[in-house]
């Protein structure tokens, strides 16, 4: 039975576009979505904070405090008493999301607006998520969603006892992910230490942050290759050049080998990307800027980019994050990945799918290297540079309750007293 408020003219493009508009969202083969059943009944957020370790520009304390990274874990349950869990990973320092405000919207707007609401009907909730925090641009707090999005397909694949790759029928992807190590050096001095450190841990390739100074950052990579000449090495800007500046840096870099250039330039900047990518000295890189597949489509229609560098949070989660990979794939584009320093749930999210859709290059997920602790019960397996991707069911992890509360920070602690 159609949702009363699905219209019959809906219904027929739901159906006639299900594999181009990716409407299989949370990925199913043989079952059909609405003839599965699972009623969500409550949808709770708690508010975990992870001891950062090392220095990472994103992540300052403005207090005496040390730092930490904060998420919210989001945990949804049926009324069989079925979970599913997930976690939203904002950061005020690269979007305009807060975990204040992550945690709010899904408290306050989102978990309310899907009570009642059928699990399996993904178009359905997808609708609903989309109604309750609009699109302005492009997909309204991506965010905040990626953790509803998440807890959904781990209550799911739990209910159906699949794993990611096999819901999505890609068993054959890989078993690993090769990570790379995330360079930030303060001074020139640095860098000999730190890749130093790295080689010790196990790590062989490096992404670097780049973008406050054209100069310093040219020079960055030329220590790099002198002391890893036969690493994999990718440069991200965070939009920190103009035009002028990465017109005449980027083919500085290209001389040393770099593979790739990441957000050279301010996501906005339309008529810059054009520019950049007729020049064809580095492949050029997009990452703040796609958050859905439409966008992707659209800039790639203007010739805008050579491929991206996927961020599962960013694209509010597994669902869309599948449509921007199945228009790579369609489209050739290249395939690079990274995340927003994603720890437990939100990492085990991006292994799963960075390992269905077969990535090749070393991924930017850098939490191993940042952060402590966990609230799995058995952390994720990773050893040197290899992350081994989860094969259980859902998203392959379990939820410690005990870790959980010890991770918990006060604020969330005090909610859950009232």
């Amino acid at each position: 039975m159609l949702m009363p408020d699905v219209t019959r003219r809906c219904f027929l493009q739901t159906a006639s576009t299900a594999v181009a508009l990716g409407c299989y969202d949370w990925g199913f083969s043989a079952e059909s979505p609405l003839a599965m059943k699972s009623t969500i009944a409550k949808v709770e957020t708690y508010r975990v904070s992870y001891p950062i370790t090392g220095y990472f520009k994103f992540f300052k304390s403005s207090s005496d405090k040390p730092p930490t990274r904060d998420t919210v874990v989001v945990r949804i349950t049926d009324e069989s008493g079925r979970k599913g869990w997930g976690q939203s990973v904002p950061s005020n320092t690269w979007s305009y999301e807060t975990v204040d405000s992550a945690q709010t919207t899904i408290d306050r707007y989102l978990g309310p607006a899907l009570i009642g609401q059928n699990a399996f009907d993904e178009v359905g909730i997808r609708r609903i998520l989309d109604k309750t925090i609009a699109p302005l641009y492009t997909t309204g707090q991506p965010i905040a969603k990626a953790g509803i999005d998440l807890a959904l397909f781990d209550l799911m694949g739990h209910i159906l006892g699949k794993s990611a790759a096999e819901r999505w029928d890609r068993t054959g992807g890989r078993d690993r992910i090769t990570l790379s190590w995330t360079l930030n050096p303060q001074k020139l001095d640095d860098v000999g230490e730190l890749i130093a450190h790295a080689q010790k841990a196990g790590f062989h390739n490096f992404n670097v942050k780049i973008g406050a100074d054209a100069e310093f950052d040219v020079q960055v990579c030329v220590e790099i290759r002198k002391l890893a000449p036969d690493a994999f090495v990718w440069i991200d800007a965070n939009g920190g050049y103009d035009l002028e500046t990465a017109l005449k840096v980027t083919p500085r870099f290209a001389d040393l080998g770099i593979a790739a250039f990441e957000q050279p330039m301010p996501a906005n900047r339309l008529s810059w990307y054009r520019e950049l990518s007729k020049q064809k000295a580095l492949p050029i890189l997009m990452d703040e800027p796609i958050v859905s597949a439409v966008d992707l489509e659209e800039f790639h229609r203007l010739g805008l980019l050579d491929g991206v560098a996927m961020k599962l949070s960013r694209c509010g989660g597994l669902a869309e994050s599948r449509k921007v990979l199945e228009y790579m794939e369609e489209n050739g584009l290249l395939f690079f990945a990274s995340g927003l320093t994603d720890p437990d749930l939100s990492l085990a999210g991006c292994l799963a799918l960075f390992g269905a859709y077969n990535l090749e290059h070393p991924a930017a997920l850098n939490a191993p290297q940042f952060l402590s602790g966990s609230i799995l019960s058995e952390p994720l397996m990773i050893e040197g540079d290899q992350a081994t991707v989860p094969r259980g069911p859902g998203l392959g992890v379990q939820v410690s309750p005990a870790k959980l509360e010890e991770l918990q920070s006060p604020i969330s602690q005090l909610k859950r007293s009232r």
